[in-house]
């Protein structure tokens, strides 16, 4: 029966025994607990020991509990609806059965809160513990819910649960990387991600609400984290492992729908990345978008909003978004006519020297692969590129060159760049207009590429051969860019220095192989 006199938890503190007799006593007092209702108040025992500062009688004291409550949980023995107080019980008119469930429930939520807290522990293995404990009282309220409800009209689950628990996962101050990958386990089961998702959704609400949009990175980073490890199946006929069985309506159930997976899902990253992000959070968002994110949402075409504020950050991270604008203009029929323009005004002359220069042209190649391009954006492009050439390192023009080749050869129209005839001698003035954002105004194509036939007198041999290709038709087959975009000047330096006489320079048509033995045109002479 429940006790006459309230202990509390933290009460007085006694010496600890070693660990291995610790867990002796603890788990005797977990077989005395279920063995007899007079022994309840050891559980107090149990939970002092779950605080203790000694990680080893922590680490027992978890396990104890998890065995003792979630027995208690199977066998029915924690009050069901609505929990009184303490106080009101042992004044009510409650059956001495029922206060003993009263007592044991009231010191199920305390374990619960403290297994919590130790989701903040210092030491790992305290709050993987706690964690997997948490995780193992979730399914057994699943299956012995705690609510006194009409089951054949509600689902049951333990949704309060998993939403603290993915509260405490989203700390605001500590990186919880390492014990988020551990709930990775938990994940694989379709209605606990269902929560979770749920769970993240509402939690980033609130706290991002009440922190008025500010960046918050630790925070921010264990969302992401915990988000990035959420995939949803393929195909409806794969959602069959369930912690909960909702036995006759589960086929109504939300968490047994894949549409409404992916609803969630849409919703959990939406309303994530509606808010401000950390700058190197854009980009590592943008480099899983097209394969693990876009895939599983309904309305891939409401990520225009993240992918426009991501362009505007710059960088390689402008590059990101536009891949992602690309995919979706190609693969969901997403109507976006800024998408070349915002193209175009990346190639500035920085581009050449950063460390995602071979991404950079590689997506730009992607991007201008079409055939059916307006003659005046590709000669816009082929253009900028060529007057960017000239200040350019010799690593970025044996990328560039062959780039504007290929421009031209799948846009004959553009050829009138290289083949342009002038009226005499007179000056001519190139009507370019660099400084134009809109690659409809620039007057390109009443421009030329003299800028390539200027790179013919380049320093480096290398440079200069590829320009002098302009000065003779270009052959139909593109050039393979892919074999020099992760070209650096240290292979570019070495490959000069290593550059060896492959052929003897001729001298005359037949070699004199006799000359130092005396014998020339048949004659003897004696070298003395």
């Amino acid at each position: 029966m429940a006790p006459s006199k309230k202990r509390s938890v933290s009460s007085a503190q006694t010496t600890e025994p070693s660990s291995k007799t610790a867990k002796m006593d603890l788990n005797s007092k977990v077989d005395e607990i279920l063995r007899s209702k007079k022994h309840a108040n050891d559980v107090f025992d149990l939970l002092q020991v779950l605080q203790s500062e000694k990680e080893k009688s922590v680490l027992g004291a978890v396990g104890a509990c998890c065995r003792l409550f979630c027995e208690l949980l199977e066998h029915k023995e924690l009050y069901l609806g609505s929990l009184p107080a303490e106080d009101d019980a042992l004044r009510g008119y409650f059956s001495a059965e029922d206060k003993y469930c009263i007592f044991m429930r009231h010191r199920y939520n305390s374990c619960v809160e403290i297994l919590l807290e130790h989701l903040s522990h210092e030491q790992h293995e305290v709050k993987e513990s706690a964690l997997v404990c948490l995780m193992k009282f979730a399914e057994a309220e699943g299956q012995n819910p705690l609510e006194d409800l009409d089951w054949t009209e509600h689902y049951s689950f333990p949704r309060e649960l998993i939403l603290a628990v993915v509260d405490r996962l989203l700390s605001r101050t500590v990186d919880n990387s390492l014990l988020i990958s551990r709930l990775q386990e938990f994940l694989e089961k379709d209605d606990v991600r269902y929560y979770v998702m749920s769970s993240i959704r509402e939690n980033v609400g609130q706290v991002m609400d009440k922190s008025k949009g500010a960046v918050m990175p630790v925070y921010q980073s264990n969302v992401f984290t915990l988000m990035s490890s959420i995939s949803v199946p393929a195909k409806e006929s794969e959602l069959t492992n369930f912690m909960v069985k909702q036995e006759a309506k589960h086929q109504d159930w939300k968490a047994a729908k894949l549409l409404e997976h992916k609803r969630v899902f849409e919703r959990m990253w939406l309303g994530f990345l509606k808010y401000k992000l950390p700058s190197n959070m854009y980009k590592k968002v943008l480099v899983i978008l097209h394969d693990s994110i876009l895939p599983h949402m309904s309305k891939p075409t409401l990520m225009i909003d993240f992918l426009t504020a991501a362009y505007g950050v710059g960088g390689a991270i402008s590059l990101l978004a536009l891949n992602g604008l690309f995919v979706l203009i190609h693969q969901h029929n997403l109507d976006y006519p800024d998408f070349y323009r915002k193209l175009y005004n990346l190639l500035e002359p920085s581009v050449f020297h950063v460390k995602y220069r071979a991404r950079f042209f590689h997506l730009a190649n992607l991007f201008l692969s079409s055939s059916h391009l307006p003659v005046y954006l590709v000669a816009a492009f082929a253009k900028r590129l060529a007057r960017q050439a000239l200040t350019a390192p010799p690593t970025a023009l044996l990328i560039v060159l062959p780039f504007i080749y290929n421009l031209i050869r799948r846009h004959p129209s553009c050829r009138v760049l290289i083949h342009r005839p002038s009226k005499g001698d007179e000056l001519l003035e190139d009507p370019y207009l660099m400084d134009e954002e809109d690659p409809a105004q620039c007057c390109a194509l009443e421009s030329s590429l003299w800028e390539i036939k200027t790179l013919q007198k380049h320093h480096h041999p290398d440079v200069a051969k590829a320009a002098m290709l302009i000065n003779s038709p270009l052959s139909e087959q593109e050039d393979d860019i892919s074999e020099v975009l992760e070209i650096t000047a240290y292979e570019l330096m070495e490959s000069d220095l290593k550059q060896s006489q492959t052929k003897n320079v001729p001298l005359e048509f037949e070699s004199a192989t006799h000359f130092l033995k005396g014998t020339v045109l048949g004659q003897h002479f004696c070298l003395e």
